[in-house]
This record gives structure tokens, sequence and C-alpha cells, in this order.
């Protein structure tokens, strides 16, 4: 579990990157979840968009990935929403320290 302000700073680091996939009609199935898997592995932190053409908003599409993913649900803004899981192996984005 990350803290507030660690959250923070992960929003604040989600500001610069783009999204890199886009939820659509398609829904969130298994490949999606597969390729979100991988690409929480490679970068930690990625941002996503999700379509109107989903047929599920943004804070929904949050609330399904991030126990699915055992990321952390960062933030849910519009139509994007921003998830983080650490690796454990290799760290890339170093959080402020826990109080």
């Amino acid at each position: 579990m990350i803290t507030s302000k660690q959250r923070a700073a992960l929003r604040a680091m989600a500001n610069t990157i783009e999204p890199i996939f886009q939820i659509g009609k398609g829904g969130i199935g298994e490949e999606l979840i597969a390729q979100l898997d991988l690409a929480l592995e490679a970068r930690e932190l990625i941002k996503l968009t999700v379509l109107e053409s989903a047929g599920i908003d943004a804070k929904e599409a949050l609330s399904t990935l991030a126990p699915a993913l055992r990321a952390e649900p960062v933030q849910s803004i519009g139509r994007k929403i921003v998830l983080y899981r650490k690796n454990h192996e290799n760290p890339r984005i170093q959080l402020p320290r826990r109080n």
C-alpha cells in the first residue's frame, strides 16, 4: 500500500507520460490484462485511455484493473487512468519514504 505522499509523487510523474494503451469496445479481457502486466513489469507506472466505446468509465476500469494486476491505483481523471506496480527485481521509480 502506498501513502498519499507517494501517490502524489506518482501523479506528478504521470503528468509527463503519454497513455500507452486504450481500452475500447473490446473492454477489459485477459489479453489486455496480460499486456498491461508486461508493461507494468517494464515501466512500473503506466497511463491508459478509456475510450467512450468501452462501455465503462475510467473509475470502473481502474477498480477492475488494479486488483487484477496487483497494482496500485494512482488516479482516474477524465478518461485517463494511471496504475503503479513496483518491480521488486529491478525498481525504476524511487518513491518518497514512508513516514
